[in-house]
């Protein structure tokens, strides 16, 4: 795995908001991204069986985007992948959240849940310092020494 990639994984556990959607559908829609070690190479969201995500991949797997834009953990990424159903109930043990929990009244029993699995396939990554002290000092070495800042890294990952 590259560093790009762990930084990925590493960052995108914090993460509260990205942006999801089925490939041709021509929209994304905000969902809390939840990803945990026991269940390593994909993202998991939580969301009702009438929802258009879930609607989309009820007949199987779909090509998929998950867009993250995340000031406080550094991260930005476009990323493409598959969406499925998943009825694996470790799965949802694992992610379940007080987010989640607000959502439906019967909790992870509640009829309507639906568990979706994203898994990424090749992304568009960058990750920049969440410090603003970081940021000043990279400027002001880079500004004294005449050469660019290191602020992060940035580039083509296929997981």
């Amino acid at each position: 795995m590259t560093d790009l990639q762990n930084e990925f994984w590493d960052r995108i556990e914090d993460v509260r908001t990205a942006m999801l959607g089925i490939k041709g559908q021509g929209r994304l829609v905000a969902m809390s991204p939840r990803v945990d070690d026991d269940l390593p190479g994909h993202v998991w969201f939580i969301t009702a069986k009438g929802t258009d995500l879930a609607k989309g991949t009820a007949n199987g797997p779909c090509d998929a985007q998950l867009v993250i834009a995340s000031d406080s953990e550094g991260l930005y990424a476009d990323i493409d992948g598959t969406l499925s159903h998943s009825a694996d109930r470790e799965a949802l043990d694992e992610t379940w959240s007080f987010v989640a929990d607000a959502w439906f009244e019967g909790g992870k029993a509640d009829p309507d849940v639906q568990l979706l699995r994203f898994t990424p396939r090749s992304a568009e990554l960058s990750v920049t310092t969440t410090s603003s002290l970081s940021f000043f000092y990279e400027m002001a070495k880079a500004q004294m020494a005449g050469e660019k800042p290191d602020l992060g890294a940035q580039g083509v990952v296929t997981f």
